[in-house]
């Protein structure tokens, strides 16, 4: 592997330690599980509560500085520890993983392949008519928060729905294999209850993408080389495609990789809305529930997947740049 690779990988494996660590420890600063005996009728000795989070590493009694090496510890063995309750985290987080990973992985393709499609198409038709309606476009719903986009969708759903007599779209829920017969039905109970989160999750994604997108190519459109190339008799369509979009396509790809975070926000909401039971779901429970180790490892998840996103940006980007390569 190209020292750029491996260089960029183990940047990324010291930042999600930080990262991780980070989490954990403005989690159990800011977090309160204690509170959630206290709160019981009639609420349990002060003794057994004590000695309940002790064992659960979730004392705020406990200097902060131990409980993290507690925790530390117990991850480097693969164990993010135990919820106020006594439930284990590892189990929670991978009944949930799948949910939201399909879902990122579905948003994050959907929305960089459509954002770079459109911010092309209206970079090479600067100041027309597609430019403008892709520009008023984006920022509509730019302006619009993701939980909005997700009820619109829904409502809108609900509507064809009713409209056509059957269930084009599933609105709520998510896919339970063993629920449906045959290949091809389950493919398409899949694709039902997949699409309507995923548009919600990769429009604004998409919107700013597109932005970012067509100022790179309507200044690539302009440059010496491509008109260099059309002089040659190379027809604009072409000259475009083969040269332009690929030198625009390296910082919009480093762009989308760096900009993933956005769209992990944009699941907690889009699996509120839809009930998808994935890690947005625990992550909103568990800030509620004051349970610091869920809430470190749903974090430490989220860090892996923008770390992640980024690596793979970092990949593109060597592939599609050669003076990455000769560097």
């Amino acid at each position: 592997m190209p020292r750029f690779l491996l260089g960029r990988l183990l940047s990324h494996v010291l930042l999600l330690v930080a990262s991780a660590s980070c989490c954990y420890l403005l989690a159990a600063s800011a977090l309160d599980p204690r509170g959630n005996y206290e709160g019981q009728r009639p609420p349990p000795p002060e003794h057994v509560v004590d000695a309940v989070l002790a064992e659960y590493n979730l004392d705020n009694r406990v200097p902060l500085a131990e409980r993290y090496a507690t925790w530390a510890g117990g991850v480097l063995r693969g164990d993010f520890g135990r919820t106020w309750d006594g439930q284990s985290v590892n189990d929670e987080m991978a009944r949930r993983i799948g949910v939201s990973v399909r879902l990122l992985t579905l948003g994050t393709l959907a929305g960089t392949a459509a954002g770079v499609l459109l911010g092309a198409w209206a970079g090479a038709r600067r100041r027309g008519a597609v430019d403008r309606m892709a520009t008023a476009g984006a920022v509509v719903v730019v302006s619009v928060p993701t939980v909005v986009i997700a009820v619109c969708l829904q409502t809108g759903a609900v509507w064809l729905n009713q409209a056509a007599g059957v269930d084009l779209l599933r609105t709520t829920g998510e896919f339970t294999p063993g629920l449906t017969s045959g290949f091809w039905d389950g493919l398409l109970n899949r694709a039902q209850h997949l699409v309507l989160p995923t548009v919600a999750l990769a429009l604004p994604f998409t919107a700013v993408l597109s932005r970012y997108q067509r100022g790179l190519m309507a200044d690539e459109a302009e440059a010496e080389y491509v008109r260099t190339a059309r002089a040659k008799g190379l027809p604009r369509r072409t000259a475009l495609l083969r040269h332009a979009l690929r030198t625009a396509l390296v910082p919009a790809v480093t762009y989308s990789g760096h900009s993933a975070a956005a769209l992990l926000t944009g699941a907690v909401f889009t699996e509120t809305v839809f009930g998808w039971h994935g890690v947005g779901e625990l992550l909103m429970a568990s800030v509620a529930r004051g349970d610091v180790n869920a809430v470190a490892a749903v974090c430490a998840f989220g860090a892996l997947c923008v770390i992640t996103a980024s690596l793979v940006s970092d990949v593109a980007r060597f592939l599609l740049d050669p003076r990455v390569r000769v560097g």
